[in-house]
């Protein structure tokens, strides 16, 4: 489970890992707790430290430029929230709105979260032949984006009011 959020040291979001993750950089002094869970606890014989869900890194970490997250199924449930983009039900499978054997790809803007029984009765055809409309238009959300809505929505409790808030879907 990734839900540590890492800060460069210009604290702008890089990347989540894993709590393990987390205390190893803080008890490395690579990184320093910037939020941490209100009442747990990490202890061991020598040390006693909050548990970590924001860290920030003492050096700054130069990283290139992203224009956009790359593109995954597991990213499309998360930046539709696990909901149905026809019915508004716990969603599980990924369906393209424009079927890969009318030429549509592996895309942001052509692929949202389904029900397996929405994407059985849409098949190969676009939502306006299944006369299946969609409930909101898929977009390509950021990097920062995409790393902040796979907190979801409980992991976003406990952080800073100053990180910026994932575009809507």
């Amino acid at each position: 489970m990734r839900d540590t959020l890492v800060l460069n040291a210009s604290f702008e979001p890089l990347s989540t890992v894993s709590l393990n993750r987390a205390v190893v950089l803080v008890l490395q002094d690579k990184a320093v707790v910037e939020a941490s869970h209100p009442e747990l606890r990490m202890r061991a014989a020598a040390v006693d430290l909050p548990v970590p869900r924001v860290i920030r890194l003492l050096r700054f970490v130069r990283v290139p430029f992203r224009r956009q997250a790359p593109w995954s199924r597991r990213g499309v449930l998360v930046r539709d929230r696990h909901k149905c983009a026809y019915c508004g039900r716990r969603a599980t499978t990924v369906d393209h709105v424009v079927p890969k054997s009318q030429g549509g790809g592996d895309t942001w803007l052509n692929t949202v979260a389904s029900c397996a029984p929405d994407n059985h009765r849409k098949a190969n055809r676009t939502p306006e032949e299944a006369g299946m409309p969609l409930l909101f238009e898929p977009y390509v959300p950021t990097p920062t984006d995409a790393m902040l809505l796979a907190l979801g929505a409980e992991g976003r409790a406990g952080l800073p009011e100053w990180l910026p808030e994932p575009a809507a879907a």
